[in-house]
């Protein structure tokens, strides 16, 4: 599954008291009318169960030169937020500064997955910096970019 490149997100969320977030490759658009998005998180996610209890979450796409964010949140334990510029988005979710795009959702469904949830959301509210930045990319078991307008994949 490794061969298939992915854009790099960070779910958001607040805990009963704490933000909460994690790292989460397996997210996609889902459905325009309604809009809907979709995400994967393992069953073994600490972060998910707090964050869906709370009925909403912000999916932060993270831009090229994020790598450091993606690996913090990549991690179990510890506070993920300590030193990270956020604010809160329109619904209470954090929002990562410097992202590419931000996605406000609601938590619609969930689903058996396996090992994992199949978490849909109903997008609420979504922004993108006017200044475009460049995704954060994974492909092959490593962060990868674009090589310019030939293509191609160089290691970061």
């Amino acid at each position: 599954m490794g061969h298939f490149c992915t854009g790099v997100t960070v779910v958001t969320g607040m805990g009963a008291e704490t933000p909460m977030g994690f790292t989460c490759q397996a997210f996609s658009s889902l459905s325009l009318d309604p809009p809907r998005v979709v995400l994967c998180v393992s069953r073994a996610s600490v972060s998910w169960p707090a964050i869906s209890g709370g009925g909403f979450f912000c999916v932060n796409v993270l831009a090229q030169q994020q790598r450091a964010l993606s690996d913090r949140f990549a991690r179990t334990g510890g506070d993920k937020f300590h030193g990270v510029d956020w604010d809160l988005s329109p619904d209470g979710a954090p929002r990562l500064a410097g992202a590419s795009a931000w996605i406000d959702c609601r938590v619609h469904t969930e689903h058996d997955g396996g090992d994992h949830l199949v978490v849909i959301g109903d997008v609420r509210r979504l922004a993108a910096p006017a200044d475009p930045r460049p995704p954060l990319l994974y492909h092959r078991g490593r962060y990868a970019r674009r090589a310019g307008a030939a293509g191609g994949r160089e290691a970061m």
